[in-house]
């Protein structure tokens, strides 16, 4: 510990560093309401379909790309969240007592588990999913089913590919989703904060935002 910075710099510096996480927390928030509108935008990819300017199949590829990095935006944005939730706790737990969990709150004495989604992010997955569902419908209806009693000499491979694209980005994206989980373990483990006696007798998963 510095020598120079006593009690009172520490205290000051701690509550700083409190304000500027809560406020990364709410930035990555808002990020992940802007997807919406990055998603229906994306329709407008369409209309250069009808146009004739790009083939249907090509379309859909770039949805279901834009649909695949909505999804890593929200796994990406959940662990920052998650992280600075455990920092704040921890920084709560250097001034709060253990009998304010009663009498404030108690979201300080557990960290989530497991870099678990808050139900906002979990509504935009749905949302992502559902919309990635109806495209792939979409197109299979137009470009797969018409051609299945059909010699298959007429059936184009690039017609393949938006299925073939959910796949490979199906991996990455659980990979990532993994890799993240691990990452949260991983800080957890070295940086738990101080110890609460009575935490168990609080759940530790909750959509708490400090």
């Amino acid at each position: 510990m510095n020598p120079s910075f006593d009690e009172k710099d520490r205290k000051d510096f701690l509550i700083q560093m409190y304000n500027q996480l809560c406020s990364e927390i709410d930035r990555h928030i808002k990020i992940i309401w802007q997807i919406v509108g990055v998603l229906l935008s994306a329709f407008a990819i369409f209309a250069l379909v009808e146009k004739d300017i790009i083939s249907i199949d090509i379309a859909s590829d770039i949805l279901v790309l834009v649909c695949g990095l909505s999804i890593a935006i929200i796994i990406e944005s959940n662990y920052w969240y998650n992280r600075n939730l455990v920092i704040i706790a921890n920084i709560e737990r250097q001034f709060l007592k253990e009998s304010d969990a009663k009498e404030i709150h108690y979201y300080f004495t557990k960290h989530r588990k497991n870099n678990s989604y808050i139900d906002m992010m979990k509504i935009q997955i749905w949302f992502i999913i559902i919309l990635l569902c109806v495209i792939l419908v979409y197109h299979f209806s137009e470009q797969v089913l018409p051609y299945i009693n059909l010699d298959a000499s007429n059936f184009s491979p690039i017609k393949a590919t938006p299925y073939i694209v959910v796949l490979v980005g199906s991996i990455v994206l659980l990979r990532f989703h993994k890799k993240r989980i691990k990452n949260y373990n991983a800080f957890i483990k070295n940086s738990p904060g101080v110890h609460q006696e009575n935490s168990s007798d609080f759940e530790s998963n909750s959509d708490h935002t400090t």
